[in-house]
Parts: C-alpha cells; structure tokens; sequence
C-alpha cells in the first residue's frame, strides 16, 4: 500500500510537470492567438479588447496561475476558436478515441501474442525468419506513411482494379451522412469506416508485440522446468498454455500499459488522415487555430490516460505474478 501511495503521488507529480511544461511551450511558441480570432483590419482597439477577454494580456506567471488554479477545480477554461468549455469539446471527442484505442489495442495483444507464440514454436526456421522480417518492416512504417498506403490500396486502388465492394473501403470519416443513423446497416458501414483506422492501428502495435512475445517465449521454452514438462509427456499446446503463457503474462501485462501510449500518439495521426473526430483531429485543429486551452486540455486527458494505465499495471501486476504479493 505505501508502494502504491508513492507512485501515486510520483505519478501526480510527473502529470504536473508535463502540464506545465506543455503551458510553457504553447506561450513560447511563435503564433498569436489573437490574430486568428479578430477580423482581417481590426484595429488595436479590437485587438487589445479581444485579448484582454482571453486572459492572454496578463503576465504569464498570473496565466498560470490562473489556469491551475482552474484546473485543481476541475475547469479546464473555455476553447479561444469554439467559445465553449473545454470539458464539453473534450467530452465529445474522448469516446471516439477510446473506442478506436481500445479496438486497436485489444487486437494488437491478441495478434501480437498469437504470432509472437507461433514463431517461438518455429523458432529459426524459414517461416520465423520470414515472420520477423515482416514484423520489423511494418513496425518501423510510420503510421501516417501505412495509413495512406491502406487508403492508396482498399478506396483509389480497389475501384480503379475493380475489387469486390466488401474490400472497397471509406477513406474518411465515421459514417455515411446519407444513410441511416440508427439501424443494423448504420452499425456495418461504421464498422467500414472504422476497418482502416483499426487495422492502421493495430498492424504496427501487433507487429511491436509479436517481436516481444516471440523474444519472451523462446526465453522461456529454454527453460529447465519446460523441458522437464515437456519430457514427461505433457502436450505442446499444454506446455504453451500452462506453463509458457502464464509466464509470459506479467511482462505481456507492462507492455500493454506501455503500449498504450504508443496508441494514442499513433491515433492523432490516423484520425487527421481519415478524418476522425476524436482527440487526435482536436488536437492538430487545435494546434493550429493556437487554442492554448484545448491544447492543455487534451494534453491532460492523453497524460491522465497512460498513468492511469500504468498505475492500473502496476495493481494487476501481484494478481497474475504471485512471487510479487510480497
């Protein structure tokens, strides 16, 4: 418990740290706010009065003080482009994303685990070798780079070759304006449009954990009490289930909390690339409208996230490793 109440209070630590290093860093940035808020000719009246209504005419110590200040209770301030709370846009864009993180990553552990386990169970041949050569090329590809590529492929490449219509994939946004917005057919073509954010996704995390998984349980297949299990005659996929996989859980469990991040920072550019209205899309849309409260905002949301990922981990760590209950 005092472990847990330590990194706890690290993790509120590290969180503050990179909220204020973020609010210094946007201030820093060159770009006025301001100028994309006036009209083309303002005069410097306007100009002052528009800056003064944003707060952004006071020293940057009182800013600060004032946006921590707000967020300690809960107010993350009002957006400079929309002129509506923080909150509500944020609140709009989160669940796009967590849908879109959490399909991906729990298809990234469920690949990534099943191919890592079946090229330990061929390690050094020519199929491992051809799998991890694959695995490393596509873990290396940007994913901006794959996104275009699969866009470029299954929407340009699948009417100009004439593919089936199942494999003629939208390239942008969540669903079809004209068709229905609640029916089974509006689930299906979610689910088109959804099919290439994911598999952008989930290809570069799965291929990511297949090269762990596969390092991880060929370590372990050498292991004394394997061979021991595996000499007294105990099945293949027994040897893998029981006594393989329950090891390789503890640091398969890290990797998913640590690959959590990778996510969320590989889902702002799928959403820009295929139009998504998630907190990828806000973000970049943010950025450049310099709409320093929404910026900060979502970089609370991501950084709130991946610590509570870990610390999540770190909890679930001593259920599935019983040596750590100690």
């Amino acid at each position: 418990m005092h472990s847990f109440a330590r990194r706890l209070a690290g993790s509120v630590v590290l969180l503050w740290l990179v909220l204020t290093l973020t609010f210094v860093l946007l201030r820093s940035a060159p770009g006025d706010p301001v100028a994309l808020l006036v009209a083309p000719g303002a005069s410097a009246d306007e100009i002052s009065r528009t800056r003064t209504s944003l707060g952004l005419d006071a020293p940057l110590p009182v800013q600060y003080a004032r946006w921590a200040g707000g967020v300690l209770k809960g107010d993350l301030g009002t957006s400079f482009a929309r002129q509506l709370p923080v909150t509500q846009v944020i609140g709009e864009a989160l669940p796009v994303t967590l849908a879109l993180s959490a399909a991906s990553l729990l298809l990234t552990f469920i690949i990534g685990v099943t191919v890592g386990a079946w090229q330990a169970r061929r390690r050094g041949t020519w199929k491992d070798v051809v799998a991890t050569v694959a695995t490393t090329t596509v873990y290396a590809a940007p994913s901006f780079w794959l996104a275009l590529a699969l866009v470029a492929l299954f929407t340009v490449g699948a009417a100009r070759w004439g593919f089936p219509s199942w494999l003629r994939l939208p390239a942008f946004g969540v669903r079809d304006p004209r068709g229905e917005p609640t029916s089974i057919a509006a689930v299906a073509d979610l689910a088109r449009h959804a099919t290439l954010p994911i598999v952008t996704l989930t290809a570069i995390g799965a291929a990511g954990v297949a090269r762990y998984a596969r390092s991880v349980a060929v370590d372990l297949l050498r292991m004394r009490w394997v061979t021991v299990a595996t000499a007294k005659g105990v099945p293949e996929r027994g040897v893998l289930s029981r006594h393989v996989l329950a090891n390789a859980l503890p640091p398969l469990l890290v990797l998913l909390a640590l690959a959590l991040p990778g996510v969320l920072a590989g889902s702002v550019f799928v959403e820009t690339v295929f139009a998504w209205p998630g907190m990828g899309s806000l973000l970049t849309t943010a950025i450049a409208a310099r709409d320093y409260p929404v910026v900060l905002g979502v970089t609370v949301a991501y950084a709130a996230l991946v610590i509570v990922a870990n610390l999540a981990a770190d909890l679930m760590l001593p259920v599935v490793d019983p040596r750590r209950r100690s």
